[in-house]
């Protein structure tokens, strides 16, 4: 018999190194757990499958804004507002955005291909919503709209990687789409460790160190990806550190990759988000200065829509030729869902002061980012009070990223199971409780630490009955394995 066409062993050696854990093996055997639960119920320790393993919020009960979807309807289907009863179902400003964005968009058709970098009336909106959140301009021109941030991300990678010797300097722990697209493009992951004594500070010293380390590799490092408020560690960085960076990319010559997307998930009140393009312009860095390029999506924030894949990449500092090969890879995919297109546009120009949906928009916004804020707050209580547990604040995105100090005798179980100790010890909570959770071995750690990241997101009515499983659980794994 002749040999299969394809097999994993002629596959493209890029695809086979890529990993991507938020949607690894753990949560594999949730999705096998939850088929089981349906077809036979009450066969299992629990009766539901809790997925804290993403940043998925309306998979978690998360309701959406109402003034971005009254929009998003009204635009999809503009022969409602020729009707009198829709005056009645729509509020009056989302009657009006709706009419102004068909307005922009040829033939009022969403269920057309749009310009490349996206429609140019919706790209002036996100440039003044960039605008007037830096106080600095923005230029539609600068905006290639996305299917989520991710796509833009593996832009920069197809640009950026030439071979095995073009290295982007990542965090870590880093979100697992860095690694996983650097090695799709065949690139070199250099890692820069963030530091969890301190908050999961970022030192620029270390930088520099890592920076002379991978060139006398003879590796060409070419950008640095941060990632701010931080995914998977939940930290805000502080503007002097910010400073820092951006002089460093500067003098060094990299590409700065600024990761923006939990920008609105702020949950302390000393920190605040600033971008790292209006701390570069407030340091006189122009475009001439530093080549940089932001990432935002409609997935996080308090909207999250993760399915509607909306998101942009500003870029700045990039010569006309190679903003002209920019452009040319963005038409390969034609252009990203208008849907999306739409939704980013009204993300960077919410309602306003005066507006009639702006009271209900307002409680909206606030009711879910308070309830995240005290749901980080009550789980990060819980892991610091476990045995061999310590958890930092998180004082933005969605993400608890606990170390757990594993007892020898359980790294020996992992060891003989051929797992990780952490997804050893994920696996077993899944199997216990059914929480999903992705181990930090995904997402890169400190040789001999182990973590978890566990996202914040459950319906605040289901954080008690989470904790109380965990520390069940926990409690019943450390005395099973104590040395």
């Amino acid at each position: 018999m002749a040999a299969p066409a394809v097999a994993v062993d002629n596959l493209n050696p890029k695809v086979l190194k890529c990993e991507y854990a938020v949607r690894g093996e753990v949560v594999m055997h949730a999705q096998r757990l939850q088929q089981q639960l349906q077809t036979q119920p009450g066969s299992l320790p629990f009766d539901e499958i809790l997925y804290c393993n993403i940043g998925n919020p309306q998979s978690l009960g998360q309701q959406p804004i109402t003034f971005f979807r009254e929009v998003l309807a009204l635009c999809d289907h503009p022969c409602l507002l020729e009707r009198e009863e829709t005056k009645s179902l729509f509020s009056a400003d989302a009657i009006s955005r709706a009419t102004n964005i068909l307005a922009s968009i040829p033939g009022r058709a969403t269920g057309a291909y749009s310009h490349s970098q996206g429609i140019k009336g919706l790209r002036d909106a996100i440039a003044a919503g960039i605008t007037a959140r830096d106080g600095f301009p923005a230029n539609a021109d600068d905006i290639f709209l996305t299917d989520g941030a991710s796509p833009g991300v593996h832009m920069m990678m197809q640009l950026l990687i030439r071979n095995e010797k073009d290295g982007i300097f990542c965090p870590i722990p880093q979100y697992p789409l860095y690694s996983a697209s650097i090695a799709l493009h065949g690139g070199a992951l250099v890692p820069y460790y963030l530091d969890e004594s301190t908050g999961w500070g970022l030192e620029v010293s270390d930088l520099k160190k890592q920076l002379e380390d991978a060139r006398s590799k003879g590796i060409d490092v070419r950008a640095l990806v941060v990632i701010n408020p931080g995914n998977p560690t939940g930290q805000v960085l502080a503007e002097e550190n910010q400073r820092d960076i951006v002089k460093f990319c500067k003098n060094e010559g990299l590409v700065l990759l600024a990761d923006e997307v939990y920008q609105e998930n702020i949950y302390v009140d000393n920190k605040k988000f600033n971008s790292f393009k209006k701390i570069a312009r407030s340091m006189g860095y122009n475009e001439e200065d530093l080549t940089l390029v932001s990432f935002q999506s409609v997935s996080k924030g308090y909207y999250g829509e993760c399915g509607k894949r909306g998101g942009y990449m500003e870029i700045t500092g990039f010569s006309a030729p190679v903003r002209e090969q920019i452009y040319k890879v963005a038409s390969v995919n034609l252009c990203s869902n208008i849907t999306g297109q739409i939704l980013a546009s009204l993300v960077m120009n919410a309602p306003k002061v005066g507006d009639a949906s702006y009271a209900s928009y307002k409680a909206e916004k606030d009711g879910i980012l308070q309830s995240l804020a005290r749901r980080a707050k009550a789980l990060e209580d819980a892991f610091n009070n476990l045995e061999g547990i310590t958890c930092n604040k998180a004082e933005g995105a969605m993400y608890l990223f606990p170390q757990i100090r594993l007892p020898r005798k359980a790294i020996e179980a992992a060891k003989a199971a051929k797992k990780a100790p952490d997804a050893f010890y994920a696996l077993r909570l899944l199997e216990t409780t059914g929480i999903v959770v992705v181990p930090g071995s995904g997402f890169g750690q400190v040789p001999g630490t182990w973590h978890i990241r566990c996202t914040i997101l459950p319906q605040e009515e289901k954080i008690p009955a989470i904790i109380s499983h965990f520390k069940a659980f926990h409690e019943s794994f450390m005395a099973k394995y104590r040395d």
